[in-house]
């Protein structure tokens, strides 16, 4: 049997790259991890949001080729559903998708202005007003969904699709010292402590490659 492999970028700038990594470890499915260097045009287009299209994370198993993290995520729920990357209730489910797709296709202004950067952290950092809007949005969205299923997670006692989608943003608000409500302190906690996001953030850390241009002291 062919061995699944998953194209990645930077572990410590990418969010697309840990996205797609939690959502192939959520399904149980084993991947070799394959690494573009950051002097690859299109991983450096992509960390600093210079393409119109993200082409990676890409997953290759059994003969398809899965880029986008939403398209891998249905790949891998397709083929896995007794995983439970989605909630078994309908609306639940419906509620997830929804949330996930709002991340995946929304809040260019926090983007820019957060970069993911997971072996920094600033005891203050000067939010973008343009981005205050974007966090806002996101804490509204995590206190619905635990105020609606009770948490630690987005919908319950386990994670799902849409933690691996929100897992960068988490980490962003650690990174930057982002003013959040307790709810989504808690929830960011919960983010961090996974033992997934651990393993990530302990081989982003010893990542040898850096960019300037994500690495601005202000």
């Amino acid at each position: 049997m062919a061995v699944a492999e998953l194209t990645l970028s930077s572990k410590n700038y990418s969010s697309w790259s840990l996205r797609g990594w939690l959502l192939c470890r959520l399904a149980g499915l084993e991947v070799v991890e394959k690494i573009l260097g950051l002097d690859d045009s299109g991983t450096r287009a992509e960390l600093l949001l210079l393409s119109p299209s993200v082409l990676l994370p890409r997953l290759t198993h059994e003969g398809a080729s899965v880029w986008d993290t939403l398209a891998i995520a249905e790949y891998l729920n397709e083929l896995y559903p007794q995983a439970g990357m989605y909630p078994a209730d309908r609306i639940a489910r419906a509620h997830c998708r929804s949330v996930s797709g709002e991340i995946h296709s929304g809040f260019a202004n926090l983007r820019s202005a957060l970069p993911m950067n997971l072996k920094v952290r600033h005891a203050k950092f000067p939010i973008f007003s343009g981005a205050k809007p974007d966090i806002e949005r996101i804490e509204t969205i995590w206190a619905e969904c635990i105020g609606a299923y009770g948490g630690p997670w987005l919908f319950g006692d386990q994670p799902t699709v849409a933690d691996a989608m929100f897992a960068p943003v988490a980490e962003r608000f650690l990174t930057y010292a982002v003013p959040v409500s307790a709810t989504a302190a808690a929830y960011c906690k919960t983010i961090n402590t996974w033992p997934l996001m651990r393993q990530w953030i302990e081989a982003a850390r010893v990542e040898p490659d850096e960019m300037e241009e994500l690495d601005i002291e202000f």
